[in-house]
């Protein structure tokens, strides 16, 4: 009796699992869904943009601009009173925000796979060339990036999830993963409001989940590095971006000019110089955004052959590779987004690194 009461239970159990099975295969087939767009600035004049479905529009900006004006109090250094900031003035900060002790987490275990291509305390280094808030371009000689390099390394500071302490002198920037890690906010947020379809982009990094407006997969348009301008240009290729995150680097997104010569923002923190790797763009496709952003700034670093051996060594992580061949710009894409990835200058997306 006891046993045919177990079955019977059993066959309930089953039968409302499947009943929830199907109710949320039709939701996200619904060809009803409302698709919502929503875009704005954030970190200065980063321009973002989100696009999600529900059964009936719901605008979020208020609250995606409030989620991102509180991640950049916390991790911007154009910010003067933002956490970091405080950190970087007073050398110790006890976190008020959660944001932070989750990023330098990924920051240490990034630099130590990219054996310090891959650094946060490259402050210093980066405020001395004019790529931080000062914005004033210099040529920096040798002793003076020797005497800079002193501070730099991430194995100086000491963090816990409650405090982090930097010696005198270091200086921490997370702007080579901002960008990521805040498209990450933004679609855990989407999802705590139950969101299973959306695509968040803030400054060409993105984060896609379920499925665009037609019920397909998300396109997203990956720019071609030797293209400056600034106006819509065909894209280098088209990725299929299913439920994955993806971040580009590149020289052509921050450099200057002083007489005839062009320096790009990628530093090797490892020797203070502007990196020289033949890699004209990497775009990294990792689980996260946060983590897509640490490697695609790391690759530029690095070059192709160690940025190959790390993605062969990881398999959460796929890239395309763009690198100067030569005669002619080359690319190596890895087998995991293969089948993802088209190759083309005259297809279009929904538009360039907007996706569709």
């Amino acid at each position: 009796m006891n046993i045919d009461k177990r079955k019977q239970t059993q066959r309930v159990l089953l039968f409302f699992a499947a009943i929830l099975l199907l109710v949320k295969l039709v939701r996200n087939q619904n060809p009803n869904l409302s698709m919502n767009e929503v875009s704005g600035l954030t970190m200065g004049t980063i321009v973002y943009n989100v696009k999600y479905k529900t059964l009936e529009p719901v605008d979020f900006k208020t609250q995606i601009d409030s989620v991102l004006k509180k991640f950049n109090q916390s991790l911007s250094t154009y910010i003067p009173q933002s956490e970091i900031s405080r950190l970087n003035q007073s050398g110790s900060l006890v976190f008020q925000d959660p944001v932070f002790y989750p990023v330098l987490l990924a920051s240490k275990e990034v630099h130590a796979s990219t054996e310090g291509a891959f650094d946060p305390t490259i402050g210093p280094l980066i405020n001395a060339y004019g790529f931080g808030p000062d914005k004033a371009s210099k040529i920096l000689d040798q002793t003076l990036i020797d005497s800079l390099l002193q501070f730099v390394g991430f194995s100086k500071i000491n963090f816990n999830p409650s405090l982090i302490t930097l010696p005198k002198g270091t200086y921490l920037d997370l702007s080579a993963v901002a960008k990521g890690y805040a498209v990450d906010v933004i679609a855990d947020y989407l999802k705590s409001k139950n969101i299973e379809h959306a695509m968040v982009e803030i400054g060409g990094e993105v984060r896609t989940f379920g499925t665009n407006g037609r019920n397909e997969v998300w396109k997203i348009g990956i720019q071609d590095p030797l293209i400056e301008s600034e106006e819509y240009q065909p894209p280098f290729a088209i990725v299929n971006l299913e439920d994955r995150s993806v971040a580009t680097s590149g020289n052509y997104r921050n450099f200057y000019q002083i007489s005839d010569k062009t320096y790009a923002h990628i530093i090797d923190p490892r020797t203070g110089n502007m990196s020289k790797k033949n890699i004209l763009s990497a775009s990294v496709f990792a689980p996260n955004c946060m983590l897509a952003d640490a490697y695609a700034t790391a690759f530029m670093v690095l070059g192709v052959e160690t940025s190959m051996a790390i993605l062969k060594a990881d398999d959460r992580l796929d890239a395309l590779l763009i690198y100067q061949g030569e005669s002619s710009p080359e690319h190596i894409i890895t087998d995991g987004i293969k089948t993802a990835v088209i190759i083309t200058k005259n297809e279009t997306p929904c538009a360039l690194l907007l996706p569709c």
